[in-house]
């Protein structure tokens, strides 16, 4: 057996803070947005991804990929959100045994109205702390993660964004052909 690959003292540190992030950072949005009254972060998650969607809908499936939620998850979270008047589901016109999510004037109402609290509460958290260099340099690190994680994930097709991306397979390929493999500009 070989010897483990211990982490070194910076590393060490690193991961711990990235490990207090992923747990202290939802959890204030989520209190945040809960005491607006409205929904949780999660829900939330799933207003803002089809509010940037084309046409504000997204399979059912893609959609369970961009809030990070397995489709039993988001399945009753749609629900939910379905009995408020803010989603309602309906086949894909090209496939009708994919169930596609749209985002409904009441639900886009809703975005709409929380975005400007939620936006500054995301920036007083974690991008007033930041200097310029310091956002570019957490970009590059988030998606070198990310890319170790699902080098296919959504936010590789993302065409609005700098193509200058930490995966060779993506940095690589035109954003046409980035757009062809589902993306839509969010």
């Amino acid at each position: 057996m070989t010897e483990p690959r211990w982490l070194s003292a910076e590393e060490r540190r690193a991961w711990l803070a990235l490990l207090s992030v992923t747990t202290l950072l939802p959890a204030a949005l989520d209190a945040h947005l809960t005491s607006l009254g409205k929904l949780s972060l999660f829900d939330y998650d799933v207003l803002a991804m089809l509010s940037e969607a084309d046409g504000r809908a997204l399979p059912m499936k893609e959609l369970a990929a961009r809030t990070s939620a397995s489709l039993s998850r988001l399945s009753h979270v749609v629900s939910k959100l379905e009995s408020r008047g803010w989603i309602d589901r309906r086949p894909h016109p090209d496939d009708a045994r994919v169930t596609t999510a749209h985002l409904t004037d009441l639900g886009w109402e809703t975005i709409v109205d929380l975005a400007p609290e939620h936006v500054e509460r995301v920036r007083e958290i974690v991008f007033d702390g930041l200097d310029d260099d310091d956002a570019s340099r957490l970009a590059d690190i988030a998606e070198k993660i990310v890319a170790q994680l699902d080098d296919a994930s959504w936010i590789f097709r993302d065409t609005v964004r700098d193509p200058q991306l930490p995966c060779p397979k993506h940095r690589d390929a035109p954003l046409a052909q980035q757009a062809d493999d589902g993306g839509s500009a969010a």
